[in-house]
C-alpha cells in the first residue's frame, strides 16, 4: 500500500498524485509497489530492502550517489495473542520503520502498519510539514519514543495485576503471563539503546542537516528515549526479582507438601511393623489377642502424631 500526505497551510491531507514536497507512506509493498520505489522514486534498492527487514536493527546510513539518507528506528508495537491458558493476551515486540530523505520526498516503509504513522496521517501530531523533512522525522521519532513510555506504563499495570493474582493462585497461566511481559521488556530494551546510538548520530548533524529549532525537537527526543530506557531497566529489574521471588515460594510450597507427605508415610508405617511382627511364628509376644496389637499400633501413631506436631512438621 502507497499513500501519499501533503500539508497545506497547518494540515496534512492525503493527496491522489505524487508531488514535490510530500509524505509517501509505504505498508507491506507489492513487488510491483517496490518497483515503483526504486525505478519511479530512484530510490537505493538497499535502502528498501533494509527497511523491510523484520530483524533489522535501529541505524542511519547514507548514500552519496544518490544524495539519500536512511533512517531505521524500532517502534514499539501490541498485538494481543491466543494463549494455552488465557483466551486472549497482549504481547508487546518491536518493529522496524525506514525513513528516506531525498531530494523532494520523505518516505516512510515499514511491514506492518503501526499507530505512530495514523497519529501522523490523521492530524493527532501537531507542528508537522511535509516539506520540513527534518521536522517532520524529529517529529515521528518523538511520537515514536512516548508511544514506548505508554506501553512500558500498561506493561507496568499488567504485570501489577497478574502480581495480585499470584497472590491468591499459583497457576501456570499468571507465570506465563509474567514470562512474556519480561521477554517484552527485553525487547523494548534492546530496541531503545539502538534508537539511542541513532539519535545521537543525527544529533551530530553530519547526515542531516539540522536548523536551530531542531536542536530543541532532538533534545526532547532523546530526553523521552532516555526516560523509557531508565523505566524499562526499572521495570525489568522488578520483574525478574518478582519472578525469582515467586520461584522460591513455588519450590518452597512443594518442600512443605512433600514433608508432609513424608511424616504421614512415617506415621501410616507404623501400624504396619507392630502387625508384622505379629504375624511372624514367633513366641512370646505380649497379648495374643487381636486387640493387644491394634492398642500397641494406635498409641505408638498417636505418640509419633504428637512429636511431629509440636515440631511443627505438619505446616
Amino acid at each position: 500500500m502507497i499513500e501519499f500526505y501533503k500539508t497545506f497551510g497547518t494540515e496534512t491531507k492525503k493527496v491522489e498524485t505524487l508531488e514535490t514536497g510530500c509524505w509517501i507512506n509505504v505498508v507491506s509493498p507489492t513487488e510491483e509497489e517496490k518497483q515503483f520505489l526504486i525505478n519511479d522514486l530512484g530510490i537505493v534498492p538497499e535502502f528498501v530492502q533494509a527497511s523491510l527487514d523484520e530483524e533489522e536493527s535501529s541505524h542511519i546510513d547514507f548514500d552519496d550517489d544518490y544524495n539519500q539518507t536512511l533512517v531505521i528506528v524500532d517502534y514499539p508495537s501490541a498485538e494481543e495473542t491466543e494463549g494455552k491458558y488465557d483466551k486472549m493476551t497482549l504481547q508487546y515486540t518491536t518493529l522496524p520503520l525506514g525513513i528516506v530523505l531525498m531530494k523532494g520526498y520523505i518516505i516512510t516503509i515499514s511491514l506492518y502498519e503501526n499507530l505512530n504513522i495514523e497519529d501522523m496521517a490523521t492530524g493527532k501530531v501537531k507542528g508537522i510539514h511535509t516539506e520540513m523533512k527534518t521536522r517532520f522525522l524529529l517529529k515521528l521519532l518523538l511520537r515514536i519514543s512516548q508511544r514506548y513510555l505508554i506501553y512500558l506504563r500498561q506493561i507496568d499495570r499488567l504485570s501489577s495485576l497478574t502480581e495480585h493474582k499470584l497472590h491468591r493462585s499459583m497457576q501456570n497461566k499468571e507465570l506465563i503471563q509474567m514470562l512474556g511481559l519480561e521477554k517484552s521488556l527485553v525487547y523494548f530494551s534492546t530496541s531503545l539503546k539502538t534508537d539511542e546510538i541513532t539519535l545521537n548520530k543525527i544529533m551530530r548533524g553530519k547526515l542531516i542537516k539540522l536548523y536551530e529549532d531542531d536542536q530543541d525537537l532532538l533534545e526532547d527526543v532523546l530526553v523521552e528515549i532516555h526516560q523509557a530506557i531508565e523505566m524499562c531497566n526499572i521495570y525489568s529489574n522488578i520483574l525478574s526479582g518478582t519472578m525469582d521471588a515467586f520461584a522460591s515460594v513455588i519450590s518452597n510450597n512443594l518442600n512443605i507438601v512433600m514433608k508432609v507427605l513424608t511424616v504421614i508415610t512415617i506415621v501410616m508405617a507404623i501400624p504396619n511393623i507392630v502387625f508384622s511382627f505379629y504375624g511372624m511364628n514367633v513366641t512370646g509376644l505380649p497379648g495374643p489377642v487381636w486387640w493387644v496389637p491394634t492398642l500397641i499400633a494406635l498409641i505408638a501413631c498417636g505418640v509419633a502424631t504428637f512429636i511431629f506436631m509440636k515440631k511443627d512438621m505438619f505446616h
